[in-house]
């Protein structure tokens, strides 16, 4: 079973990272444990065509205005402004952000890492990985491994760090392996840099 060894002679390096599993006595299959509950929300309404196109340029541009928007699909802006708030009262529009160009914004160096963990751990290893410095995405998936986590850190020394120190010291996990992304693209519509008002909501 592949788990991280990167050799310090390696710092630079902790792509290549294979070695024996942390932990022997690993339970039997595992079964992943249920998600803990998400604020209740109210039961999702059907989108029409309008709601989707909405939805498509928030995605694209999360700065839009009312007014933009309203003209864009078509809509007066009360119509525009209502559409949005129940969107984000059901659930669909979870906020508005910024994609980052992560290495022009100093985190030179990006990897999926994967985690093998005990069984019914999800929980507790999901609030550590949350407070990982440059943790962007962890995700509980099924197959060969248990939790697939994005990160983005200055350098491949700050990685190295990140699941040596960090990862390995956590309990529930018995092992990792580390990915390093070569270069990565988001497959999202072409945000727009003009300066434009955020959504009134």
């Amino acid at each position: 079973m592949a788990s991280e060894r990167m050799a310090d002679q390696q710092a630079d390096q902790p792509g290549d990272d294979q070695s024996e599993p942390r932990s022997t006595g690993r339970p039997g299959p595992r079964v992943p444990e249920a998600r803990s509950p998400e604020p209740r929300l109210p039961e999702p309404r059907p989108l029409d065509a309008i709601d989707r196109d909405i939805l498509q340029i928030l995605h694209a541009d999360g700065r839009a205005s009312i007014r933009s928007v309203a003209e864009r699909v078509h809509v007066s802006r009360a119509n525009a402004y209502a559409r949005i708030n129940r969107l984000i009262d059901d659930g669909v529009i979870r906020g508005f952000g910024a994609r980052i160009n992560h290495e022009r914004a100093g985190q030179g160096a990006s990897a999926y890492i994967t985690l093998k963990i005990v069984q019914n751990s999800w929980r507790t290893v999901r609030d550590q990985l949350r407070a990982l410095p440059g943790a962007s995405h962890i995700a509980l998936v099924s197959g060969d491994f248990d939790v697939l986590l994005l990160v983005h850190t200055p350098d491949n020394r700050a990685l190295r760090e990140l699941v040596l120190t960090r990862l390995q010291s956590i309990p529930e996990v018995l092992s990792t392996r580390t990915l390093l992304v070569f270069e990565e693209d988001a497959l999202e519509s072409s945000a727009s840099t003009e300066s434009v008002a955020e959504p009134e909501r």
